[in-house]
């Protein structure tokens, strides 16, 4: 963390409590395998002798998600890429907050604990709720027990999106695919803005791995570097085949396509996935480019 950057140090909310982080704070609930990552506190520290997750302190200049994974590489030694992260989870005490970041990787990885952890332990996730928890991961647990492990993929039919509104896109549909390209890295998609039938939890917002369909013209956009939670994929006939393709529900992910060909939502609804329209996705795009509409 750059010199000046840091946010240690204690804050106070509306209601007058102490909380470490003058920028508010962040941990990270990490799965893998069925069981999550959790940090015996120190006894000298804050509600030592419990058990939370590794986090502390948000930088001034740094984001949840960015802070969340450095305190994880510090406390653990362990690196978990951005991409990993599948939500978030925010508790506001007004003027400081707490922000869980949820990710999932594939192994349960060795840690080795700094002086801040009396322990680091792998526990599986139905024997969380067994031990001495952390206030407030005690109070969050009910909720993010339920989306620990589960990750939502967005799968985006290119074509019918970019031509879901007039605005010069068959001039050139590679730029036109290449612009919503742009649009979707990094997407948060609020919890409230789900659909209930996908049975994801109410968290504050969810990190699609999104899978962005392209054909005809566009097919070229694949062909590309990579962009991080992104992967564009060049459907090598019909658009409307790979999209369903990409559909079918893998464990552990709720599938969302975003389409409004009306033959194409039938096909995808009966292979398990859940589907919005263009315009879902346009008016979520549209309020990410201007907060204050």
């Amino acid at each position: 963390m750059t010199l000046g950057s840091t946010g240690d140090g204690w804050a106070r909310c509306d209601a007058g409590h102490r909380h470490w982080g003058l920028g508010g704070a962040a941990g990270l609930l990490l799965w893998a395998q069925g069981s999550v990552l959790l940090q015996l506190r120190a006894a000298w520290s804050h509600e030592g002798g419990t058990w939370g997750l590794p986090g502390g302190a948000r930088g001034l200049d740094e984001d949840a998600v960015g802070a969340a994974l450095r305190e994880t590489r510090e406390e653990t030694g362990l690196t978990v890429a951005r991409a990993a992260a599948t939500g978030r989870l925010v508790v506001d005490h007004g003027g400081w907050s707490y922000t869980t970041v949820l990710a999932r990787v594939d192994c349960a990885s060795p840690v080795v604990a700094d002086r801040e952890s009396a322990a680091l332990e792998w526990a599986p996730v139905g024997q969380v709720a067994e031990r001495e928890l952390h206030p407030g991961l005690a109070e969050a647990w009910p909720l993010l027990e339920t989306a620990a492990g589960r990750r939502l993929r967005l799968v985006v039919d290119a074509a019918n999106v970019v031509g879901s509104r007039p605005d010069g896109w068959w001039r050139d549909r590679r730029a036109a695919a290449a612009r919503l390209r742009s649009q979707l890295v990094g997407l948060a998609v609020p919890g409230p803005a789900l659909p209930p039938v996908l049975g994801l939890p109410a968290l504050d917002s969810w990190a699609p791995e999104t899978l962005l369909v392209v054909e005809g013209a566009a097919r070229g956009l694949a062909d590309e570097p990579p962009r991080p939670g992104l992967t564009v994929v060049a459907a090598p006939a019909s658009g409307d085949d790979e999209v369903a393709r990409a559909a079918v529900p893998a464990p552990g992910d709720a599938v969302l396509v975003v389409t409004s060909d009306r033959e194409l939502r039938r096909r995808c609804a009966d292979l398990g996935a859940s589907v919005v329209g263009a315009g879902w996705l346009r008016e979520l795009l549209d309020a990410r480019a201007d907060p204050d509409r």
